[in-house]
């Protein structure tokens, strides 16, 4: 056993994490009339960054990037810049369908003091393999800031093949993927062979991919329990498997009606963030707020995953 913990410890300590273990892939708190509230996002950043949280990703799928102007996703960067100081890495979502839009967000979130960027491969468009990663590389040669490279084919439409994955880590800049591929072996192949820092995008893969040397998770869940997802990886770090493997299958008990109901994991987060009197506000259409009965019913499933 003891030989187990120092070897485990060994890989830890030798994981790249260029933004920290525990990211938060923030929601972005909106008045009730609907407008950028960033006081809310500064209070709210604070509070992850208090309860356990090393880093914040902004405008991505849970900030509602879609629907947010260029304006505003600058002006949240500063805001959460300005809230948690040299606490926490600020990533900042620039992602677009075109690659002269994402270059000119990668810039102005530089500018806004943004510590990284967010790129999402570019929906839509599905582009081939050599153009994605013509459009990776551009992005990151605009920019004197770090990629997180973002691999989510099931709303992109295109996936970040693991032999493109292995080709960009060359970059000096591109130097993490958020990982929502559901592609486990993929993932393991591009770890063994490069050293981007990999960051699980599905909560339910926190603790398993930390396990084969991931760097952590940029994770929606922890909008509502950021120190809970934390003991996770604290647990495992410490060489107490056993004990992060309850605490990963005990986080099921959110996970699974926060991200797995049929509702996007922005509008759980915020229903419950709500109903906990915490920053949130409305969700921007085309997103619909949560029904009363699903309110209630992530209510009693928070009540008892905090309780246990």
């Amino acid at each position: 056993m003891e030989l187990h913990c120092r070897r485990a410890e060994t890989t830890l300590m030798t994981t790249p994490r260029p933004f920290g273990r525990a990211l938060c892939a923030m929601i972005t708190p909106f008045t009730d009339a609907g407008a950028l509230d960033l006081d809310g996002a500064q209070r709210l950043a604070d509070r992850l960054v208090t309860e356990g949280c090393d880093g914040l990703v902004l405008s991505g799928t849970t900030g509602e990037s879609p629907t947010t102007t260029d304006a505003e996703k600058a002006a949240l960067v500063t805001a959460v810049r300005e809230a948690v100081g040299g606490r926490a890495s600020v990533v900042a979502g620039v992602g677009t369908f075109d690659t002269r839009h994402t270059i000119e967000l990668a810039l102005a979130a530089e500018k806004a003091g943004a510590d990284g960027l967010l790129v999402v491969s570019p929906y839509y468009s599905r582009p081939p393999q050599d153009a994605l990663e013509a459009h990776f590389r551009e992005v990151a040669d605009a920019s004197g800031l770090p990629l997180v490279l973002y691999d989510i084919p099931g709303r992109t439409g295109t996936r970040i093949e693991p032999d493109t994955l292995i080709r960009l880590a060359g970059h000096p800049r591109i130097v993490a993927v958020k990982d929502c591929s559901y592609d486990f072996l993929g993932a393991q192949k591009v770890l063994d062979r490069t050293e981007l820092a990999y960051y699980a995008g599905c909560d339910e893969h926190n603790l398993a991919l930390y396990a084969v040397g991931a760097a952590g998770y940029v994770s929606t869940v922890a909008n509502v329990v950021p120190a809970q997802l934390r003991a996770v990886l604290d647990a495992f770090e410490a060489g107490d498997t056993p004990v992060a493997a309850r605490l990963q299958q005990r986080a099921t008990r959110l996970i699974e009606p926060m991200m797995s109901a049929g509702l996007p994991g922005t509008v759980t987060a915020k229903a419950l963030l709500n109903a906990l009197g915490l920053p949130a506000g409305p969700v921007r259409a085309p997103l619909r707020p949560a029904d009363r009965e699903t309110v209630d019913g992530l209510l009693t499933a928070y009540e008892q995953f905090v309780a246990a």
